[in-house]
C-alpha cells in the first residue's frame, strides 16, 4: 500500500470514532437527563410520602421486620469502636449488630474486646453459603444485641457470608466498618420491605463525613472537607445517588447497592448463593444476581432505593488512595457485568437487560476508554485539519457546559429536599467544585479508571491497600474515644518483652533444629495470648506448635517472622 493509501485510512479512522465520540456523548447526555427527571419526581414523591410518615409509630409498632447489621471489619483499629458504638445506638424495636473480625493484623479485635466487655460463646451456625474457618464467636456482656465474629482472613465478601451464617434475622443490613449511620436509618430502609413484600434489597444515600464532626456515635456537626480532593468527590456522590440510582431505581433497573449500605432479604441472598469471593466488586455483583435470580424464576420482585442519606462514610483524602479506589471499583464494575453477561440486551431479563445492562457497559465500563482516546483523537482531527477549531471548541463547551448543568442540578435536588449543608457558603462551594471538576478532576479520574481496565485485563485482584485516619471529634467529646486503658498498657510492656525473649529462643531452636524446644515454645505463646487478650500471638503459637510437630522448618521460619512482625506493630500501637 501507497504512503497516500495509509494517509487514507488514517484520517478516516479519526474521522469515524470523532463521529463515534459525538454519538456516544449524546446518547450519554440524554440518558442522564432521563435518569434526572425521573430522580425529580421520584424524589418528590419521596419527600411527599415522608411528611404524612410517623417513623416513630413505626419505631413503636409490633409489625416491624428484625434486622442484623453486619459489619465486616479489617484493619478499622482507628474507627471500629465510634462505629459500633453508632450502631448501638440506632431507633429500631430488635436488631442484632454482627461484628466480623476478617483476621485483621492490628489491634481491632482487642479494642472491641476491651471497649464492648466481650465473652467468648458457643454458638451453633448454619453455614448456609459457607466461609472461611470462624475461630470464635464473642457476645458482649454490657450489649445483648452485640455479636463479634473472629475468623480467618477470606476478604470482605467472605466476611459477610460469614455474617449471613452467623446471623439471625430475616434481614440483614451490611455496612462498612466505617460508616456512621443516621438514627433513624433502619426505619426508613425498612419501609420498603414493610409496604412491598416483593422487595428484596434496598440502597440509600452515602454521604461523605470528612470534615464533620461525630460526637457519640454520629453526626453532631455537618461541614464541607477544606481539601480539594474530598470537595470534588462530594460532588461525585450526590450525583451518583441524587438522579443516578434514584432514577434507576424508578424503572427497577437499580444495579448497585453501595457497600457502605444496604438491606437484603436473606432468604433470597442465601438462594443466590451469598457474596463471591473471586470479585472486588462483591456489591454490584450480588444485585445484579439476585435480578437475574429473579427474573429466572419469574417472579415479581422490587430492588430499590432510598432517596435519603441515611449513612455517612470516610473518603480518601490522597490522590494515591483515591487512585486505588476507583480502580478496584472499575474492576469490580467489570466483573459484575461480566459475570452476568448473559442478561445484556436479553428481553428475558426485562428493562435489566435491555436498558440497566446495556447502560452500565456502555457508559461506565467503556467509557473511560473512549473519554481518553477521545482527547487524543480530537488533538489529532485538529492538527491534521479534519475538524475545524471553530467545532472543537463548540463541543467542548457543550460538554462542560452540560456536565455543569447536571452537577449544578443535583444540588439543587440537595438543597430542595433533604438540605443536610445547613450553610449557603457551603451549597455555593460545591457549585464552584461542580464547574471545576469538569477542569482536571474528571479526566485524571477517566485514567485511573482506564487503568482499572489495564489491570482487569492483565488479572489483577487485588484491593489496594485503603487508609483510615478515623472520623474528627470535638474536643470535649475526648472522653468517648476508645483508648487502651492503663491495665492492659502496664501489661502490654512485660508481654512483649517476654515474646520478644521467646522468638530469640525459637530462632536459636530453629538453627539447632530442636523442634521440641519450638513445640514448647509454641504452646507457650498459645497461652499467654489468649490470656493477654493478643489472639494472633495465640493462633500463631497454636501454628508453630503444629508445624514443629510436622517439622516442617520452612514453615516454622515463616510463622516466626510473621510473629516478630505482629509484635513490632503492636509495640507501635502502645507507644
Amino acid at each position: 500500500m501507497t504512503i497516500t493509501m495509509w494517509k487514507s485510512i488514517v484520517f478516516k479512522f479519526i474521522f469515524y470514532y470523532d463521529v463515534l465520540i459525538v454519538l456516544f456523548f449524546i446518547a450519554l447526555n440524554l440518558s442522564y437527563i432521563v435518569l434526572n427527571i425521573l430522580s425529580f419526581f421520584s424524589i418528590k414523591r419521596y419527600i411527599n410520602e415522608l411528611r404524612s410518615v410517623d417513623l416513630k409509630k413505626l419505631f413503636q409498632s409490633t409489625f416491624y421486620k428484625p434486622i442484623s447489621i453486619l459489619v465486616p471489619a479489617y484493619n478499622e483499629e482507628p474507627t471500629i469502636a465510634e462505629s459500633v458504638k453508632s450502631l448501638l445506638q440506632l431507633q429500631y424495636p430488635e436488631y442484632e449488630v454482627v461484628v466480623i473480625n476478617d483476621g485483621s493484623t492490628d489491634n481491632t479485635i482487642n479494642v472491641l474486646k476491651k471497649r464492648y466487655n466481650l465473652i467468648p460463646v458457643p454458638r451453633s451456625l448454619s453455614y448456609q453459603v459457607g466461609c472461611k474457618n470462624i475461630k470464635r464467636v464473642f457476645v458482649s456482656r454490657d450489649y445483648s444485641n452485640l455479636v463479634v465474629v473472629d475468623k480467618e482472613n477470606g476478604g470482605k465478601a467472605d466476611a459477610l457470608n460469614a455474617g449471613i451464617d452467623v446471623s439471625k434475622y430475616p434481614l440483614f443490613c451490611s455496612i462498612d466498618a466505617d460508616s456512621i449511620l443516621e438514627k433513624d436509618c433502619l426505619l426508613k430502609m425498612v419501609r420498603p420491605f414493610m409496604q412491598d413484600s416483593r422487595t428484596v434489597a434496598v440502597g440509600g444515600i452515602v454521604r461523605i463525613a470528612n470534615g464533620c464532626d461525630i460526637s457519640y456515635g454520629e453526626v453532631s456537626r455537618i461541614a464541607l472537607s477544606k481539601k480539594n480532593l474530598v470537595r470534588f468527590q462530594v460532588i461525585e456522590y450526590l450525583r451518583a445517588f441524587l438522579f443516578g440510582r434514584v432514577g434507576l431505581s424508578v424503572l427497577n433497573a437499580l444495579l448497585v447497592i453501595s457497600g457502605a449500605i444496604g438491606m437484603f432479604k436473606k432468604s433470597v441472598v442465601i438462594e443466590s448463593g451469598g457474596y463471591r469471593t473471586d470479585t472486588v466488586g462483591e456489591d454490584m455483583e450480588l444485585v445484579v444476581r439476585l435480578h437475574r435470580l429473579m427474573r429466572e424464576k419469574k417472579e415479581k420482585y422490587r430492588i430499590t432505593f432510598v432517596p435519603d442519606p441515611v449513612c455517612w462514610t470516610e473518603v480518601p483524602e490522597s490522590i494515591k488512595i483515591l487512585s486505588r479506589q476507583r480502580n478496584r471499583w472499575q474492576r469490580g464494575l467489570i466483573d459484575s457485568l461480566l459475570m452476568n453477561i448473559r442478561m445484556l440486551l436479553n428481553p428475558r431479563y426485562g428493562v435489566v437487560g435491555i436498558f440497566a445492562m446495556p447502560f452500565f457497559s456502555i457508559f461506565e465500563m467503556i467509557t473511560p476508554i473512549i473519554e481518553v482516546t477521545g482527547y487524543f483523537m480530537f488533538a489529532a482531527s485538529l492538527c491534521l485539519g479534519i475538524i475545524d477549531l471553530s467545532f472543537s471548541l463548540l463541543f467542548l463547551s457543550a460538554a462542560i457546559i452540560l456536565g455543569i448543568v447536571l452537577s449544578v442540578n443535583t444540588l439543587c435536588l440537595e438543597e430542595l429536599s433533604f438540605r443536610r449543608y445547613p450553610r449557603l457558603s457551603d451549597i455555593i462551594t460545591l457549585f464552584f467544585y461542580g464547574i471545576f471538576e469538569n477542569l482536571g478532576y474528571r479526566q485524571l479520574s477517566a485514567w485511573w479508571r482506564l487503568k482499572g481496565i489495564i489491570d482487569y485485563i492483565l488479572g489483577k485482584k487485588s484491593w489496594g491497600k485503603m487508609q483510615r485516619k478515623g472520623f474528627s471529634r470535638k474536643k470535649q467529646d475526648e472522653n468517648s474515644i476508645v483508648h487502651i486503658d492503663a491495665e492492659l498498657e502496664e501489661l502490654t510492656d512485660d508481654f512483649l518483652k517476654n515474646r520478644k525473649k521467646d522468638i530469640k529462643s525459637l530462632r536459636k531452636a530453629l538453627d539447632k533444629d530442636d523442634y521440641q524446644n519450638i513445640r514448647t515454645l509454641g504452646h507457650k505463646m498459645k497461652g499467654t495470648g489468649g490470656a493477654y487478650g493478643f489472639d494472633a500471638v495465640s493462633d500463631l503459637g497454636g501454628s508453630l506448635e503444629q508445624a514443629a510437630e510436622d517439622r516442617n522448618s520452612e514453615e516454622i521460619s515463616k510463622l516466626i517472622a510473621e510473629l516478630s512482625a505482629y509484635l513490632e506493630q503492636v509495640k507501635v500501637i502502645y507507644e
